[in-house]
């Protein structure tokens, strides 16, 4: 089978407290399957060993989480130990990486939770993948509906009002994480393709 014909595989393995990063997670999803990588979402909190199975064997895994005073959620942070076992065993090593969360304020210390996840890519000796966006909505012509809005560059990161429903997750916002999922396919193309002409 030539490189072209291996689709890349994409995992995404996110928590989602109250359903905001989990439409996230979908937009991710979306934009990696357009893309046209096969993509599994895998709820961390709901993890069983053929979940655990998917991410050993995916080219890419994108990590999501809430914000939760500084870093990623209680429940991420039990998946990240847990993953312990692979680090042992190099078993994500040279994967791709990337990462999303949301918060309910505009900043909302989401560089913590973005660092944490690209701190847990270092640890596996994964390569990390960033938003690759310029800031969007910092100049007097531009819009709250820019993509990159809120001006992150290590990953998507998201803004909704605690007091909204997962209907009100800011449409520029789904469409930053799709962007997020389509490079995390690009780049993992890229990296399945290269190893199959290397071992060639």
């Amino acid at each position: 089978m030539s490189a072209l014909a291996h689709a890349p595989v994409v995992s995404v393995a996110y928590h989602s407290g109250y359903g905001h990063t989990a439409v996230l997670a979908e937009a991710v999803r979306a934009g990696a399957a357009e893309a046209g990588a096969t993509v599994h979402l895998i709820k961390v909190d709901e993890i069983d060993d053929a979940q655990w199975a998917l991410l050993d064997a995916s080219d890419a895994i994108v990590f999501g989480s809430p914000t939760y005073m500084g870093t990623a959620s209680g429940a991420f942070h039990t998946f990240a130990e847990a993953t312990s076992k692979r680090w042992f065993g190099d078993v994500w090593q040279d994967k791709v990486a990337a990462g999303f969360t949301n918060s309910g304020s505009k900043n909302g210390d989401k560089s913590g939770t973005l660092g944490f996840f690209q701190t847990l890519a270092a640890q596996h000796a994964m390569s990390w993948v960033n938003l690759g966006l310029k800031p969007g909505w910092n100049t007097s012509t531009a819009s709250e509906h820019d993509l990159n809005r809120l001006g992150f560059s290590a990953g998507a990161a998201a803004q909704t009002h605690t007091d909204h429903g997962v209907e009100d997750v800011h449409k520029a916002d789904i469409a930053t994480a799709e962007h997020l999922g389509r490079r995390v396919a690009q780049h993992a193309r890229v990296i399945v393709a290269g190893r199959a002409a290397l071992a060639a």
